[in-house]
């Protein structure tokens, strides 16, 4: 007789933010003020030929977000990321990016009306995730991660990005633009508008 599985859970509570450039670089930051690492800052980032990088501020983090989500690169750096009256001031090792930050979004007016308890239940967020991916396409709630993981993202807010300004590796970055085509990291992107969302993501593991 097979015996049930085992598995370890791990929750990493903050906000996630998306946003992509004129240049065609697209960037998403995690600023996560509850993990089982910690407070910390890791950047996701692809260039305009599909290289996806991870800039990740110590090697605890980067080996296990690598193990989560696939890169093609992965970088140690100080990352640093201000909140502003405007939004965020990112530094990033060869990152360096001014993000404004505007209103409560569409989505975030239609993510008021689950309470937060119930949003960030895995449960519900593998019952909606067919629903998720209509609503915001190359989304998602639920779906499979490295190493034969599991993973859930809990969104409970979001608000609009509104600009974008800086460089990467020395070059401009341009405006603010789509966030298309979708990242790759993982089982989904973040929206195609750009978006700063609250956010408790969930990592069911083999123990």
């Amino acid at each position: 007789m097979l015996r049930p599985t085992s598995t370890t859970e791990r929750r990493f509570r903050g906000k996630i933010l998306g946003v992509g450039t004129t240049s065609g670089v697209r960037i998403v930051v995690g600023m996560w003020e509850r993990s089982p690492f910690g407070p910390f800052t890791d950047v996701f980032l692809e260039q305009p030929d599909g290289t996806s990088v991870l800039l990740a501020p110590d090697e605890l983090v980067a080996a296990y977000v690598s193990g989560t989500y696939r890169f093609d690169s992965v970088a140690v750096v100080d990352v640093h990321a201000r909140r502003t009256a405007r939004g965020l001031e990112l530094d990033a090792g060869p990152l360096r990016a001014s993000i404004a930050v505007g209103d409560i979004s569409p989505l975030g007016r239609i993510l008021r009306i689950v309470p937060k308890p119930i949003a960030r239940d895995p449960r519900w967020l593998a019952a909606i995730d067919p629903v998720a991916r209509i609503l915001a396409p190359g989304s998602g709630t639920a779906g499979s991660a490295g190493n034969g993981r599991r993973e859930y993202y809990g969104v409970t807010g979001a608000h609009d990005v509104t600009g974008v300004s800086g460089t990467w590796a020395g070059e401009s970055l341009g405006s603010i633009a789509p966030l298309d085509p979708p990242v790759a990291f993982g089982f989904a992107s973040m929206p195609r508008i750009p978006q700063v969302v609250d956010v408790e993501t969930t990592i069911r593991e083999p123990a």
